[in-house]
């Protein structure tokens, strides 16, 4: 008997990120500021908005990367959770107070603008080397995305994960949308046919 799809994700999902929360805090912290280092090589406008996410569990920190943004003149957001189906970005400025926002996040309040990113940076829990990313199971990002280009709205999508979550093949159904780039510690790699 064939494993379902949703079965094979599950398990895929579960080997990643047991092999992520394995690594040691300080080795996430010196893979997340390499992440920043090769994030230089990211194009972009000043004035382009990026939503960025601060870390749960064991992700990489953007922290760094996305104040090398800022300082390139991105306007940087964070998302929001609004219920089970919805996530917004909200303008994160510095020095603004951060509130919980839902699945052990931190965001901007309601008081904060909510923009449209140009450049998404999107959590996942696998990726594979065709540019294909597996989420973690809740489809926010997937809604999202959907949301923006039904707005007529085409943002860049950026994986941002360490080089441990690749597998060699994803299954992917219609709704999921491919990466254009996915930045690791070791680097930024592009895949053509996602742009």
């Amino acid at each position: 008997m064939s494993e379902k799809p949703m079965d094979s994700k599950a398990s895929l999902r579960a080997a990643a990120l047991a092999q992520r929360d394995a690594l040691a805090p300080d080795r996430r912290i010196e893979m997340s500021l390499a992440m920043a280092e090769h994030a230089e090589a990211i194009a972009f406008d000043p004035g382009t908005v990026i939503a960025g996410y601060l870390p749960i569990r064991s992700e990489p920190d953007l922290r760094p990367l996305m104040a090398r943004f800022r300082s390139r003149g991105a306007r940087l957001c964070l998302p929001v959770v609004l219920d089970r189906e919805t996530i917004v970005f909200r303008d994160f400025v510095r020095g603004a107070e951060l509130v919980k926002t839902g699945f052990g996040t931190s965001g901007p309040g309601p008081e904060a603008e909510e923009l449209d990113p140009d450049i998404l940076l999107v959590p996942l829990s696998s990726f594979d080397p065709h540019g294909n990313r597996l989420g973690y199971g809740a489809g926010h990002y997937d809604r999202a995305i959907a949301r923006l280009r039904g707005k007529g709205l085409s943002p860049q999508l950026i994986g941002t994960a360490f080089s441990l979550q690749q597998t060699d093949n994803l299954p992917a159904e219609p709704h999921d949308v491919p990466l254009a780039m996915i930045l690791t510690e070791v680097g930024l790699r592009s895949f053509p046919q996602a742009l």
